[in-house]
């Protein structure tokens, strides 16, 4: 698995780290552009930005890296 720095959170947008919270709660890209009030193809932009700064290759390896950098996962409902 790729590795990350922890220190990660501090190159990301905040926009970006919302987009990581949602991947993180296991939210659909349609799901996370809803709920930020943005177009499905701007998440799928700062997913490749989020893989690149992370250092990651797919989904799942990008949540556990939000673990691992404290992410705390949202109560649906």
């Amino acid at each position: 698995m790729a590795s990350f720095a922890p220190s990660a959170t501090a190159r990301l947008t905040p926009t970006q780290l919302r987009v990581l919270e949602g991947v993180h709660s296991g939210l659909l890209n349609k799901q996370i552009a809803f709920d930020l009030g943005i177009a499905e193809a701007t998440v799928k932009a700062h997913m490749t930005a989020l893989m690149r700064k992370l250092n990651v290759r797919n989904r799942t390896q990008m949540a556990v890296a939000a673990q691992a950098m404290g992410f705390v996962h949202r109560l649906a409902g």
